[in-house]
């Protein structure tokens, strides 16, 4: 079910609350794009910023704009499993087909405890985890062992790969058996992720690129790898750039030029500089995409 390019979607706000209906178009953008699932609620779309309710209604939206076209990964996460098991099984009502859960931030659990936490998950509702591994955000890193007893889950449907570990994709089709589904959370390296066995990537980059991002997965995923290197060589200062300062603020930036939502941001993020706005520019150059000076 979870291949492809996956679009963790950024959250438009307007005077300090949700703008519902630029997220709607995004949203619907991305599918018109051939995007191939819709991912809100997580890091790109500020998520910790999010009141529980905000959540819930961006949830619903997304399920409800996608309507059985794309699958809804929501992002239902958090560093208390009480609360996450809260949001999943509101996730499961949405008719969202898997909740992505964060490996618990902050709290820095132990291998057994995120075994624990994942299980408590599972065993609550009956909806798809994906589970989300980003150490450089949640500080712990869920090793293969554990990812290994976590996968044997009975809701468990698959991780994204956030670690930057291109070898992760090996050790964890060594260690896991059954279906297990394998995505990246790094953009620059997504090929080179599916070449190892990877199905696909939760993407920044296709929030403002979604065609070429959908593109690029379906040669690679393909064998067409000379295709999607082509797409990639185009990307890759765009994968660059939407990270020199913290995101989801210079996908929100080129967003606004692009005329599709305003680049606000919810403290403690701030907007981009001069310097990561001209690098902006250039990289949407660079991919031939088009947007207003």
């Amino acid at each position: 079910m979870f291949r492809g390019s996956l679009t963790a979607l950024v959250t438009p706000f307007k005077n300090g609350a949700v703008d519902e209906d630029a997220f709607a178009a995004l949203a619907e953008r991305q599918i018109n794009a051939g995007t191939h699932g819709l991912v809100p609620c997580g890091t790109t779309g500020e998520s910790p910023t999010l009141e529980a309710d905000e959540k819930k209604r961006l949830i619903a939206l997304t399920v409800e704009i996608a309507a059985g076209r794309v699958p809804v990964i929501a992002g239902t996460g958090s560093n208390a499993t009480a609360s996450t098991i809260a949001m999943q099984r509101y996730a499961k009502e949405a008719g969202a087909d898997a909740g992505l859960v964060v490996a618990p931030y902050y709290n820095k659990p132990s291998q057994d405890g995120l075994f624990a936490h994942f299980k408590a998950v599972s065993d609550a509702v009956d909806l798809p985890i994906i589970v989300y591994n980003i150490p450089g955000r949640s500080i712990v890193d869920i090793q293969t062992p554990a990812m290994a007893r976590i996968a044997a889950l009975k809701n468990v449907a698959g991780v994204k790969d956030a670690t930057g570990d291109i070898g992760r994709v090996s050790a964890y089709r060594i260690a896991i058996t059954g279906e297990f589904c394998q995505l990246s959370g790094e953009d620059p390296t997504a090929i080179a992720y599916n070449a190892h066995g990877g199905q696909g990537c939760i993407s920044v980059t296709s929030n403002v690129a979604p065609d070429l991002c959908a593109q690029m997965q379906e040669a690679s995923l393909e064998g067409r790898l000379d295709d999607a290197r082509a797409i990639q060589d185009k990307l890759y200062p765009l994968h660059q750039a939407l990270f020199l300062s913290p995101s989801p603020g210079p996908a929100k930036y080129a967003l606004s030029l692009m005329g599709l939502c305003s680049d606000e941001l919810r403290l403690p993020l701030t907007g981009p500089d001069e310097t990561v706005k001209a690098a902006i520019r250039a990289a949407l150059d660079h991919a031939g995409l088009e947007y207003s000076a």
